[in-house]
């Protein structure tokens, strides 16, 4: 968790962008909230640090409420593509450090990752993978996709697991499959790196590293 109290600036004020500014001032940051809606506006300065309607596709104004001093910048406009891709690139030539925006698509990523956005991030598209892979599986809890065809997934183990030892179910040889760690059902005990004489109990909850294509087949392990 990080303890380092930072300046970020959220603009687009809509349920991704009011979500994540709700969330960075939960965890103690200071958060400037931007939008040109009055009423998103309102209803995120009970929240957030500042609240100001404004338009953020204009580098004076932005200026003005002295942006180029913060370290984070977070784009969530959502509809309005241009304007998007507009405030990211003002955040950029303003010297943010490090800017984070919204794509609907591999294209407007693209134009994102063109113009230097550090980080681009597609809510809808992970929700539906979420929801999607709930849908497939009990067992898939959340993952986090880390590389190309990479991705760490909280799982339950599948009934085929249980009672087995790490060691005999073999996931790393057989699948490319690393478990990383092991939660308790009940006590909650958490076993990190857990070595290849520990069970699978059921109700155990895995945190593993694997390829896309093996994870989404967990339940046929």
């Amino acid at each position: 968790m990080c303890t380092v109290k930072k300046q970020i600036v959220v603009i687009g004020l809509g349920r991704f962008g009011f979500s994540i500014a709700s969330n960075l001032v939960a965890l103690g940051q200071e958060v400037l909230a931007v939008d040109q809606s009055e009423h998103l506006v309102k209803q995120a300065a009970a929240v957030v640090t500042h609240a100001i309607q404004a338009d953020a596709t204009e580098i004076d104004t932005l200026r003005s409420l002295g942006v180029q001093n913060f370290d984070v910048g977070i784009v969530a406009i959502g509809e309005d593509v241009q304007a998007n891709i507009l405030a990211a690139l003002l955040l950029k030539e303003l010297g943010i450090p490090y800017v984070i925006a919204k794509a609907r698509d591999e294209l407007q990523a693209k134009v994102l990752e063109k113009i230097g956005v550090d980080r681009v991030v597609f809510p809808e598209l992970e929700m539906g993978r979420r929801v999607a892979y709930s849908v497939l599986s009990n067992n898939y809890l959340d993952y986090i996709d880390l590389a190309k065809d990479y991705r760490l997934g909280e799982l339950k183990p599948p009934p085929s697991f249980h009672g087995k030892t790490l060691r005999q179910l073999n996931l790393r040889s057989r699948r490319g499959v690393t478990v990383l760690l092991l939660k308790r059902a009940g006590e909650g005990e958490i076993i990190v790196s857990p070595d290849g004489d520990s069970p699978i109990l059921p109700g155990d909850t895995m945190v593993v590293l694997g390829k896309d294509e093996v994870l989404s087949r967990w339940d046929e392990f």
